[in-house]
């Protein structure tokens, strides 16, 4: 048998060329989504530190300071950040070490979860019943100032990841079934939160619905009557939200 021949005994044929390269494709499909969870878990794990170092940072900030929590409206100069819409790259990073809190936090990749897009530099707000707009729509609490006003600190959130909507502090409806600033949905259809007690918790949401909203882009809202009529109704994350950011429920849910 001559050496042509040989190497024509050896070399695969089409069809077994298309069965490996249909076995690799299959086996890709079953690994990459896997794979992404996985990436993504461990970007979680990073979000949850950065808010468990900035929420210590916020109690030592508290320490240093009679007890006077740090401002949140970060529209303000003496706020934990300073961010304005349409600021540079370069202004939202001098707008983060001349805030109140970077002394406490020097680090300025904490300030922005690992999922954020390009361009942002800080997506963690701090909730406006922690020392934020003193005059918040829907809302009947004023602001506290005070660590000690706050009754249960580990249950009471601080900051959330707020991604793409703007680092300015957050708010939710108190009296009201209805959300007023939109929730993220991040890492998995959830949202990671600081508490006052120093700790980070990653919430996974139960209802579809927040999730539709978690979807939202920057600059979409959602008309009063879609959110009375479907949106919020009978949301259990949004009752937990409003319990977490207020202490407690200021209306009877309807269901």
């Amino acid at each position: 048998m001559t050496d042509v021949m040989k190497a024509k005994t050896k070399a695969f044929t089409l069809i077994e060329l298309l069965v490996v390269i249909a076995i690799i494709a299959i086996l890709m499909a079953i690994l990459l989504p896997a794979l992404n969870r996985v990436k993504e878990q461990g970007k979680r794990a990073a979000c949850l530190n950065n808010l468990k170092q900035l929420s210590l940072a916020w109690n030592v900030y508290a320490d240093d300071n009679d007890e006077r929590i740090v401002y949140a409206n970060t529209h303000e100069r003496s706020a934990w950040v300073f961010y304005e819409p349409g600021n540079t790259e370069e202004e939202k990073i001098r707008g983060i070490i001349e805030g109140a809190l970077y002394p406490y936090c020097p680090e300025v990749k904490l300030y922005k979860c690992p999922t954020g897009i390009r361009g942002e530099v800080v997506t963690y707000a701090i909730v406006d019943y922690m020392n934020g707009h003193d005059e918040i729509e829907g809302a009947t609490l004023p602001p506290l100032e005070r660590r000690m006003q706050i009754r249960n600190a580990a249950k009471q959130i601080v900051f959330l990841d707020e991604g793409r909507l703007s680092p300015s502090s957050w708010t939710v409806y108190y009296y009201r079934e209805r959300w007023w600033d939109p929730i993220t949905a991040r890492h998995g259809d959830g949202t990671n939160f600081g508490f006052a007690d120093g700790h980070s918790e990653y919430w996974k949401w139960r209802d579809p619905r927040t999730v539709e909203i978690g979807s939202f882009l920057p600059g979409e809202t959602i008309s009063p009557d879609v959110q009375d009529t479907y949106w919020s109704v009978g949301n259990e994350d949004l009752y937990r939200v409003q319990r977490a950011a207020w202490g407690k429920l200021g209306y009877t849910p309807s269901h």
